[in-house]
């Protein structure tokens, strides 16, 4: 396969993930956060085994065994981005579409010291450059509209940032986790690869937090049910554009695809001005600007 088809796997990916982050939204204030969370993993899980059946017979072979690395990190990177995800929502809440996203990405930074510390995979000059233009680009989102100067650790400190980052750090664990999981499988198809730890993820994801709004959220549940054609929509961008990342990460670094994922930054700040008619300020667009940039750098340089 071509050493470049990572790069629109990922494109594609993000712009699915762009509208899946929508669907999800547009559902938080009639059901809440965890129902809303929980729409793109119970009607995603659908979607991820019929890819995986096709996956299965597309490859000729039978599925690889499933091995005790592989499902410890799958179930790492599983736990971590249903976290992730519920901080993301909840901090779209707090703040605009466009800066929850681009709080969400200071996991570039934690993606890269993870890969390092548990993966041993190196940085390089590239990617630390490319990290460097894509952060500040995010600090430059980060600060409030109408801040004025010295704000930045005002806003750094708001609630919306705190659910930002941790949502970042949730995403970075799940990067890293679904990355070492192609690693231990270790299968020569990376579609194969990406698919088989998509549909465990999804099913453990769904199971979990499933049982634990059945047990303290029913009237959130019956909301996404009553909304099930928005749910249909998030669950299926969701499970598309799981299929994207983890192939993506099946075939690169942790590090090279959340880089070329920024990309999502720049498709959410079109949905919030277009759909959501929130205002984005000049500043913000410097910051989306450092943010391809950053983008560039990384698939030009690798």
């Amino acid at each position: 396969m071509d050493g470049l088809a990572w790069i629109p796997l990922v494109l594609a990916a993000a712009a699915v993930q762009t509208v899946r982050n929508a669907a999800q939204r547009s559902l938080v204030a009639s059901a809440g956060t965890l129902p809303a969370t929980f729409v793109r993993f119970v009607f995603g899980l659908p979607f991820a085994l019929v890819a995986l059946a096709l996956a299965a017979w597309s490859s000729g072979t039978a599925l690889p065994a499933l091995q005790p690395a592989f499902l410890g990190w799958v179930t790492l990177g599983a736990l971590t981005q249903l976290a992730a995800t519920a901080f993301l929502i909840a901090a779209m809440e707090a703040r605009s579409f466009v800066v929850a996203v681009a709080f969400s990405k200071t996991e570039l930074l934690q993606v890269g010291l993870y890969s390092i510390v548990l993966l041993g995979e190196p940085l390089g000059a590239t990617g630390a450059g490319a990290i460097a233009l894509a952060s500040v680009g995010v600090v430059l989102l980060s600060v409030q509209p109408a801040a004025e100067r010295g704000a930045l650790g005002r806003s750094w400190l708001s609630p919306a940032a705190l659910l930002g980052l941790a949502s970042g750090a949730g995403f970075a664990l799940s990067a890293v986790g679904y990355r070492a999981a192609a690693l231990a499988l270790d299968h020569p198809l990376p579609w194969v690869s990406g698919t088989l730890a998509l549909a465990l993820a999804m099913a453990l994801q769904t199971g979990v937090l499933g049982a634990y709004l059945a047990a303290t959220d029913r009237r959130g549940l019956a909301v996404v049910r009553a909304h099930w054609r928005v749910s249909l929509l998030a669950g299926f961008a969701g499970a598309l554009a799981s299929m994207g990342w983890l192939t993506a990460f099946a075939m690169r670094s942790a590090v090279d695809v959340r880089v070329v994922g920024l990309v999502e930054v720049v498709y959410s700040y079109v949905l919030s001005r277009r759909v959501f008619a929130e205002p984005v300020s000049r500043r913000e667009v410097w910051g989306i600007a450092l943010v391809i940039a950053g983008i560039v750098v990384i698939t030009l340089g690798r």
